[in-house]
């Protein structure tokens, strides 16, 4: 699949703690627990600041948490090059591994839909969440998985820019504000789709710039393969995060960064960021060798979209429910707020211990 190769039983241990970090905070989403750090309580401390930092800007701007999506959709990237190759080394075809690829694809497309179906118990065509978008992605990145860097790097800019130049010369009435949200090409996308743009404004037209993500993945996917120094990886990793990083933060006055629809500055800025933190596991973790604690974070990596999807259609609702009397009688003397954060960090622990039942089981879900 590329030009240099690893034995197949290489691991990358600092990608094993990326996705599972990354797939940690994301079913701590679910547990209730970001919204209880920004209580009125919390007011003007750390706590509320760090709280802030785990929930999405309105609509100018960037959080932490708008960086999960971009880290998870670039972490599927690294992982591709080492994947197929070690499909490659087991026998299968090109073509073979084209097919697993169109199949996964579809299923996570078809997932990602049926995520919006459950709530209004209704067929709803919408694909704003990272399943749908990264359907998308994973398929544009996979074209280009054999091709020069040069080749990659042009497409996942050529992606930026198709969708850049269609939200600023976009010419439909009602839809010509770029950067204000409900009256911009993303809106007229949305409704062009499924009948309405949705709440928030988040643009289903993402999965396209936001490819970038994964296809800069790959890339790094393939470098950290290739037969370099560990010195002359990490300054990759680091000075290509620089540049994404400069390039996003340095237009932002002419093109604003702004998550809900991936701007070209977005993407820059948060594709930076995914490649220094990648650069910084990749240095604490395999260079220095300092290991401890990836294990915890990488069993939720291991089974990313059972767990996701357990989450997400009511197994954490579940979990809270079945927990409730128990934390109320055991830690209702903390107060309404304590035992709610309390109860919140018991369902994430049993979310984890699931991941861990299931490790130990050596049982992992996959599509």
């Amino acid at each position: 699949m590329t030009e240099v190769q690893v034995k197949t039983n290489d691991r990358l241990l600092s990608l094993d703690f990326y996705r599972g970090l990354t797939m940690f905070l994301l079913i701590a989403e679910f547990s209730g627990l970001f919204p209880q750090l920004v209580a009125p309580e919390f007011e003007g401390t750390i706590i509320h600041f760090i709280g802030t930092q785990f929930h999405h800007v309105k609509w100018e701007g960037m959080h932490f948490w708008d960086l999960i999506q971009p880290f998870f959709t670039f972490i599927v990237g690294v992982a591709m090059p080492l994947s197929f190759s070690k499909r490659i080394a087991k026998g299968d075809s090109y073509n073979q591994v084209t097919r697993h690829v169109l199949k996964r694809a579809l299923i996570m497309l078809l997932l990602g839909w049926a995520l919006y179906c459950i709530e209004p118990g209704k067929i709803v065509f919408r694909f704003q969440n990272v399943l749908a978008q990264l359907s998308v992605a994973y398929v544009l990145a996979f074209l280009v998985i054999r091709k020069p860097i040069s080749i990659q790097i042009g497409f996942s800019v050529l992606l930026i820019l198709i969708s850049e130049g269609l939200y600023r010369f976009f010419t439909v009435e009602g839809f010509t504000n770029a950067f204000v949200g409900g009256e911009n090409f993303g809106a007229w996308f949305n409704i062009l789709i499924s009948g309405e743009n949705g709440g928030g404004n988040w643009a289903m037209f993402n999965a396209i710039p936001t490819a970038a993500h994964t296809i800069w993945g790959v890339m790094a996917g393939q470098l950290l393969m290739g037969n370099y120094s560990a010195k002359k990886k990490l300054g990759v990793l680091f000075g290509a995060g620089i540049i994404g990083l400069i390039i996003g933060y340095a237009l932002s006055p002419f093109t604003p960064i702004i998550k809900r629809i991936a701007t070209s500055t977005f993407v820059f800025a948060s594709g930076g960021w995914a490649l220094i933190a990648l650069a910084v596991c990749y240095w604490i973790i395999d260079i220095k060798k300092y290991q401890k604690g990836v294990l915890f974070f990488a069993i939720v990596g291991m089974n990313p979209l059972f767990i996701y999807l357990f989450a997400h259609v009511g197994g954490a609702k579940l979990i809270k429910k079945m927990m409730l009397p128990f934390s109320n009688a055991l830690f209702g003397w903390t107060g309404e707020l304590g035992a709610q954060i309390i109860l919140s960090c018991i369902v994430l622990f049993m979310l984890w211990y699931i991941c861990y039942w299931l490790y130990k089981r050596k049982i992992f879900i996959r599509i």
